[in-house]
């Protein structure tokens, strides 16, 4: 395994955990030493609070100094033996482990305590046997590819279809219409660097924004430049992935851009430089500049009065749409790197360390909130109806049916891979890409699957073939449908367009 990652994995759960218990106030736990003769072994049982309560369970045995470690074994978050930071230590009948905040004492020869920074309840019991890694199941491959256009570099924008044409910026710069039919061309604009973010499309233009600055504007039939406007972006900068890991520093997995939102002709969207833009839609003139903080790179939504967009920096924004005027600021202690969604009155908002919340539009009150297990929240929520929506994660590789009253979560499905994008809602199917990643310490592979909406089963699984030496393969980019073609784009540099059915 590759101690790099190992150690990034250690670094980020450390981190995770020391924001969110600072937020909520936690206190540290005075420590004394441990009656190791009482809790080794092997414990196995459950923890989380009734809305989201999964599968747990320890190794506690000596180190080399005779202290007590732990190792952790969790199958929702792929974990199987993970050495755990710091050391299991005793505080009169409670042994405790500061580092990854558990907190447990013998009740009748049970373990009985808390874990995690919202000190969820955890149930253990001794066992013989702990789980361990099984291989992926041979699922149906389902129909495959119906055709494939090579567009030269990596896609991180999602399509935009309309009246039978794609319309999709690449990571190489250029902004290409084709056709839903075949994938032939019809027509090529150059942009000038790479194109993150999904296309809007209207009648007549096209508008998406791209990474030297410019709000671009353009004649969707001919692919022709309408106008351009200055988001003053130029200087930000990302660090994404490559095929050199060891040695080859820090990715930012800055992958994404917003998408325009069009609202009574006038086009919102945010920038890399922490601001966010109101644009007359006809002239691309200015109407008015919202100075936040940290990159935006997720699209602004809004409920008709009040915008919504999260930052790089944690924060997110609730502004009045008419004049750009802030109305409310909330902390979440994370970058928010996928869009907010509005679900039955309630803002789902996700972020990097790990945290989904429920916010209240009007002032921005967090009305309930969960943690992902240390996943990331790189998605964001698709609704389902009824007040419920799927949403995928990170490291947690599972695409989940959450309720938006209180964060239930009613199924989970494991998809094998960063499930990143945003989930792909059809009548009948759940379409989820998911990113691969080697070397890792958590096993990831990039994939396409269809899961059914009601349960959550995978009815078939379409396995991006894998590219021996790359650090990552697979979708990053999310999928969508028009009629009866989904259509993706691969982090091969290649356009996919699947049938329906």
């Amino acid at each position: 395994m590759d101690t790099l990652f190992v150690r990034r994995l250690t670094r980020l759960n450390c981190f995770v955990l020391a924001l969110f218990a600072a937020w909520i106030g936690l206190s540290s736990v005075s420590t004394q030493a441990a009656e190791p003769d009482l809790v080794e072994g092997k414990w196995y049982g459950t923890v989380g609070f009734p809305e989201d309560r999964v599968e747990i369970g320890f190794e506690i045995k000596r180190n080399e100094k005779q202290e007590l470690v732990l190792s952790l074994f969790q199958p929702v978050m792929n974990f199987y033996g993970l050495q755990v930071p710091g050391i299991l230590k005793k505080e009169g009948d409670t042994f405790v482990n500061d580092d990854y905040r558990l907190s447990v004492k013998l009740v009748d020869g049970k373990l009985e305590g808390t874990y995690f920074p919202f000190k969820a309840p955890i149930s253990l019991q001794r066992t013989k046997q702990l789980p361990a890694e099984t291989p992926v199941p041979d699922f149906p491959k389902g129909p495959g590819p119906r055709w494939r256009a090579k567009l030269g570099s990596a896609l991180y924008a999602p399509a935009a279809v309309r009246d039978g044409v794609v319309y999709l910026g690449t990571g190489g710069g250029y902004f290409h219409a084709l056709s839903l039919t075949d994938g032939s061309f019809r027509w090529t604009f150059s942009a000038g660097r790479p194109i993150h973010g999904e296309a809007l499309t209207t009648a007549d233009h096209v508008f998406f924004v791209c990474d030297n600055g410019f709000l671009f504007k353009l004649d969707r039939r001919t692919g022709k430049e309408v106008w351009r406007y200055d988001l003053g972006d130029a200087q930000a900068t990302r660090i994404l992935t490559h095929q050199v890991v060891d040695n080859g520093g820090e990715f930012d997995f800055d992958l994404s851009a917003p998408k325009p939102l069009l609202w009574e002709g006038v086009l919102y969207v945010g920038s890399g430089d922490g601001s966010l833009h109101a644009v007359n839609a006809t002239d691309g003139k200015r109407i008015w500049r919202f100075e936040g903080k940290g990159k935006i790179r997720t699209d602004a939504v809004t409920d008709g009065t009040r915008l919504f967009v999260g930052s790089w920096d944690g924060l997110v924004f609730g502004v009045d749409r008419a004049s750009g005027k802030e109305l409310w600021r909330k902390e979440t202690y994370g970058p928010v790197t996928g869009p907010p969604q509005l679900i039955e009155n309630k803002l789902m908002v996700g972020n990097r360390n790990g945290l989904l919340a429920a916010l209240e539009p009007a002032t921005g009150k967090t009305l309930w909130r969960m943690l992902f297990w240390g996943s990331a929240v790189e998605s964001s929520p698709v609704p389902a109806g009824d007040g419920l929506f799927y949403i995928g994660s990170s490291d947690l590789r599972r695409v989940s049916l959450i309720d938006s009253k209180d964060g239930r979560v009613l199924w989970r499905t494991d998809v094998y891979g960063w499930s990143w994008p945003r989930p792909l809602v059809t009548e009948k199917y759940v379409i989820a890409g998911a990113i691969g990643v080697e070397p890792y310490v958590i096993r990831h592979f990039g994939s396409l699957s269809a899961l059914d909406r009601k349960t959550g089963k995978i009815a078939w699984r379409w396995p991006m073939p894998e590219w021996p030496g790359s650090f990552t393969n697979g979708f990053a980019a999310t999928p969508v449908v028009e009629g009866k073609t989904i259509v993706v784009g691969g982090l091969d540099g290649t356009l996919y367009a699947f049938p329906l059915e």
